[in-house]
């Protein structure tokens, strides 16, 4: 075989460098390139963070929030992340946005601002609130679906809760 028709060396380095980043993200949340640089001198790859860079673009990696920070995500492996295991996205909108909420029957009616309501209702569904049946949001309205009183009134006591401990944090000294 001739040279020509061999892959570089380098070029085959590159490849493997980059199979081995992608296996890094998919296996663990990595959220820095320095993080990503110790990791593959680990793997026995001496790379810069300029090279991460570069790879990072290349594979198409992005980074999503996932447990309350930023992680690297291949988009192919978006639907495979497990769910985060805490309210941080709720608290957040919580804190940033005021919320009123009505009731009728089984169906808890909160209200906020204009444009509000699809951010609110997908924090609700990704949190660790499992009591609802579901949510449906309008612009700056969702309703809370129960199939219970007992239901309703666990996560009423368990969103009032956490709602308290948001405004006590940004009211406190």
């Amino acid at each position: 075989m001739s040279t020509a028709s061999r892959p570089s060396s380098s070029r085959v380095l590159k490849r493997e460098r980059q199979r081995v980043l992608r296996e890094l993200v998919a296996a663990q949340a990595v959220s820095s390139q320095h993080e990503l640089v110790d990791l593959l001198a680990a793997r026995g790859f001496d790379v810069t963070q300029a090279t991460v860079s570069r790879d990072i673009t290349e594979l198409g990696l992005v980074k999503v929030a996932y447990d309350g920070h930023h992680i690297y995500a291949w988009p192919g492996d978006l639907s495979t992340l497990p769910p985060a295991d805490n309210d941080e996205r709720l608290r957040r909108v919580l804190a940033d946005y005021p919320i009123h909420i009505g009731r009728s029957g089984l169906t808890l009616l909160l209200v906020s601002e204009a444009g509000v309501a699809n951010a609110v209702g997908q924090a609700i569904d990704e949190s660790t609130f499992d009591e609802q049946e579901g949510t449906l949001a309008g612009d700056n309205t969702i309703l809370v679906l129960f199939a219970g009183e007992d239901r309703l009134e666990a996560w009423l006591k368990r969103f009032e809760a956490l709602r308290a401990s948001v405004t006590s944090r940004r009211i406190g000294p």
